[in-house]
Parts: C-alpha cells; structure tokens; sequence
C-alpha cells in the first residue's frame, strides 16, 4: 500500500528488505562508470546561476580523497560536497525511467538513453536500489570504502537539468533519489570494480530517509 508524505501526497513505498543475518553473504554491485564536472553557468528560472551539475564520463583509475573523486567541483556545499556529501552515487538502473518522464514531458523527442551522469551523479551503480540500502551501511571496493550517509535532496537545478518543473517532486514520489557517500578509505576506482555491502546497524533506509523528508518538496 502507498504510504503518504505529511501533505497527504502518495510516495511510492518499496517492499520491505529483509534484514541480512551474518551467515548469509553480503550482497554486492558494481561500478559502471565515474563521473566528473566543472563549475559552469546555469540559468534557473531566469536567474543565472552556477552549478556542477553536468558530470562527464571519465576513464580510471580515478583518485578518491576524503573530499571526493579528483577533478570534481562543486558550486554549493550546502547540497553536495564536504566530508558527509563527497560523493554522489545513483542506481543506473533509474536512467531509463528517468528519460521516460522526459519523454512524458515533451522535453525529449528522442528514445536514446540517458548519459551517465545527466543527473549529477559520480558513481553509476549496478545492482543496488535505495530500499535495500541503509544509512551507516558502507561500500567496500577492497581499495577504497564509502559510507552511505543520506539521500539525494533535489533542488531547483535539477529542474533546469531535467526540463520540466516536476522533476524534483518525481524524484521524491519514486524514491529514485541516490545517496551520498563519505570516504572512509581512500584509494582509487576504475569502472568495472565490484564492491560488497558491509551493513551498518540497518534502522533507516534511503528510500526512507527520503520520505521523512519529502514534505519539503512536496507543498
């Protein structure tokens, strides 16, 4: 049953995962890709701003520092970057999606998919969706590990990125949000790297993070 946010708004709510006991294995993914970008203009609602939100594809092995991946910038730490928000990971899996309620919107005329990184992303994952990932779980990549710290609030700007001024409520709605990630070790990553979950203490998911928030972006 949808669940709804303090406004009375329906959230899609994810099936419930199940707790992983010790003797079961720990459930891994993969690396697909790595995004960089640069600051650079970006009009929001005719305001002129700037923003990082534009990633770009890079080849590895890429240096991963407490701050994030090298060559990274951000224009508002107040939204990513810093010690808790070094890192911006999101499900490869929600592109199609994504591009669908483009489509819907009239924004694209064009079935391709979507680039890695269109939403801001660094890390393009596989195998790994909100619901089943915890707050305190961390990635272990063997030469660099990340702590899963919260969920990816969206923003005006990801309205302008997206095209339409819904997007940040149907990130919301569907949950198809990301994480952000601190560095515990640092080290460096190559698409392709595979990684194992190591749980955490497991009380709150990204997927709900998310909606104890949603009120904000919902009125």
């Amino acid at each position: 049953m949808p669940t709804n946010s303090p406004l009375g708004t329906p959230l899609e709510t994810p099936l419930e995962t199940p707790l992983i006991r010790p003797h079961q294995s720990q459930p891994s993914g993969r690396l697909l890709s790595l995004q960089i970008g640069q600051v650079r203009p970006l009009r929001v609602g005719g305001r002129k701003l700037v923003s990082a939100i534009g990633k770009t594809t890079v080849s590895g092995p890429i240096e991963v520092g407490v701050l994030g991946l090298a060559g990274d910038e951000q224009a508002d730490l107040s939204v990513h970057g810093g010690l808790s928000k070094a890192v911006y990971a999101l499900p490869s899996e929600h592109l199609p999606w994504w591009q669908a309620q483009r489509q819907a919107q009239g924004e694209t005329l064009f079935e391709e998919p979507l680039a890695p990184g269109y939403l801001g992303e660094n890390l393009s994952l596989q195998g790994l969706l909100e619901h089943a990932l915890f707050i305190g779980d961390r990635l272990d990549f063997g030469d660099v590990v990340l702590r899963v710290t919260q969920p990816r609030e969206p923003c005006g700007k990801f309205n302008a990125v997206m095209g339409y001024a819904g997007a940040a409520k149907d990130m919301v709605q569907s949950g198809r949000c990301g994480f952000y990630l601190a560095v515990e070790q640092t080290g460096c990553l190559q698409a392709g790297a595979i990684f194992q979950i190591i749980p955490g203490q497991r009380s709150v998911s990204i997927a709900q993070a998310l909606q104890h928030k949603a009120w904000k972006h919902l009125r």
